[in-house]
């Protein structure tokens, strides 16, 4: 990812680079969630981990990404006989929009506010910068 807001803009993105640009979410990270998206139906952390071809454990922290980050949901499935597993499963894509909207203005808020304080903190009056120059 670039590291300034100029490089980002002349870069070339794809909306899965949403999920590391709001996120810093990895690679791997957007791999499970398409794995999930395409699967159509909850998946457990060793069937993602067998899909992306990955430790369970290392699929097991993408997944806890995801889920901090709100792109994916996690259910709990019971066995009869007692004990339970998990199954994952993508957020609806509506509610990643509206949280990933709220985010930006959040952020465009803030950075209106930090460029104010910037043009306050170094705005000179005429006559000093006359004197200066």
């Amino acid at each position: 990812m670039p590291d300034s807001m100029s490089e980002q803009l002349k870069q070339d993105m794809e909306c899965e680079g949403l999920l590391e640009c709001f996120h810093g979410l990895k690679q791997l990270d957007k791999q499970c969630f398409q794995v999930l998206v395409r699967a159509g139906e909850p998946l457990t952390v060793d069937e993602v981990a067998e899909i992306v071809e990955r430790e369970r454990s290392t699929a097991y922290r993408s997944i806890q990404r995801l889920l901090q980050s709100g792109f994916i949901q996690k259910e709990q499935v019971n066995y009869e006989q007692g004990g339970y597993y998990h199954v994952y499963s993508p957020t609806d894509p509506e509610k990643i929009s509206d949280s990933m909207q709220r985010m930006l203005n959040d952020w465009y808020a803030k950075m209106g506010q930090l460029i104010q304080e910037f043009e306050d903190k170094y705005e000179r009056p005429d006559a000093e910068m006359a004197v200066e120059g």
